[in-house]
């Protein structure tokens, strides 16, 4: 099978959606010519023209409310926010008119906007442009939160995002953009709330969120080396969460560790935590859940300290080994 980049990934699905329906089209800053801040609409708007890859202001507030607006009278739009970080700005938009609209005029009108969001560490971007926030956004109802960590699931739940009626937070993690994977070139989806188990395992389950999905490969490879088989859990989307797969890998492997990028006080990983403490799964175990977030610090542009401030592939064998008391 060919293998493509994330970035591919994600721009063959939303070329694919646009050519089959008229009403998806893109939104946001610098996404013609220049293709986007980190590329992904390159050639987009030679093909779609100016109407349906539509450059926008310089102000999130402005383009989140017409995206809103254009997603509840019929139309299907794909929003980039050149940086996760500046959601904060469109937040009326989404978490109060997105997110709620639906319910409030009792489902008779549909908000199916994507909004597209770069985020993570690694890059060198600093405190205002690395930030890992989607724990925020799983916090409101009506919003459905996606995180994919490889090219084949950017692809599938890419599609699957475009063609939901509700509104669908899309995070991409900046640092995956040119990683490739095997994606099938004819279409396919993924449906939204359905996990995947990356790596079958029966000692530990690690429940791992975006970049940090490769990062406990890389160490699940290395732990076989002393004797540790690591079961590697990919919830792939945020909102609806898979409980059935994460609890039924904790029910086989007795031990479990969450792993995230994002600050670990208040982290989406709490909640996976907590989801497993309060169901029959903790029974199970045979030792206290292990969460490994990110530093209470913002991220910083040293490149030595940037690392250090979100887990690396070192940290999750050491807490692999706590949890085998090893």
């Amino acid at each position: 099978m060919r293998e493509i980049t994330y970035s591919e990934a994600i721009r063959e699905a939303m070329s694919q959606e646009m050519r089959k329906d008229q009403d998806v089209f893109i939104m946001g800053e610098d996404i013609g010519v220049y293709g986007g801040a980190f590329g992904l609409t390159n050639g987009m708007i030679e093909e779609f023209g100016p109407e349906r890859v539509r450059i926008t202001p310089i102000s999130e507030a402005a383009i989140s409310g017409c995206a809103v607006g254009a997603a509840m009278t019929g139309m299907r739009p794909i929003l980039e926010i050149q940086f996760s970080d500046f959601i904060m700005i469109a937040m009326d938009n989404i978490v109060n008119q997105a997110a709620k609209n639906r319910y409030m005029f009792g489902g008779k009108a549909k908000v199916p906007v994507v909004v597209r969001l770069p985020g993570g560490s690694g890059a060198g971007f600093a405190a205002q442009h690395s930030q890992s926030l989607e724990a925020w956004m799983t916090h409101i109802p009506g919003l459905k939160v996606v995180q994919p960590s490889n090219a084949y699931d950017a692809k599938g739940l890419m599609k699957a995002a475009i063609k939901d009626d509700n509104p669908v937070l899309f995070y991409e993690h900046k640092m995956l953009y040119p990683v490739k994977g095997e994606v099938p070139e004819e279409d396919y989806e993924i449906p939204l709330g359905k996990a995947d188990i990356k790596k079958s395992g029966t000692d530990i389950s690690i429940v791992a969120t975006g970049i940090m999905v490769n990062r406990a490969m890389e160490a699940a490879a290395e732990l076989e080396n002393e004797g540790i088989n690591v079961e590697v859990i990919d919830p792939r989307t945020l909102v609806p969460l898979d409980t059935e797969t994460i609890l039924e890998s904790v029910k086989k492997t007795s031990r479990v560790l969450v792993v995230y990028e994002a600050v670990k006080r208040g982290g989406y990983g709490a909640e996976i935590a907590s989801m497993i403490a309060e169901s029959d799964a903790f029974d199970y175990l045979d030792a206290p859940i292990r969460r490994l977030g990110g530093a209470a610090a913002p991220i910083p542009y040293n490149p030595e300290l940037e690392k250090a401030a979100v887990p690396q592939v070192n940290d999750i064998i050491k807490e692999c080994q706590k949890l085998m008391n090893k």
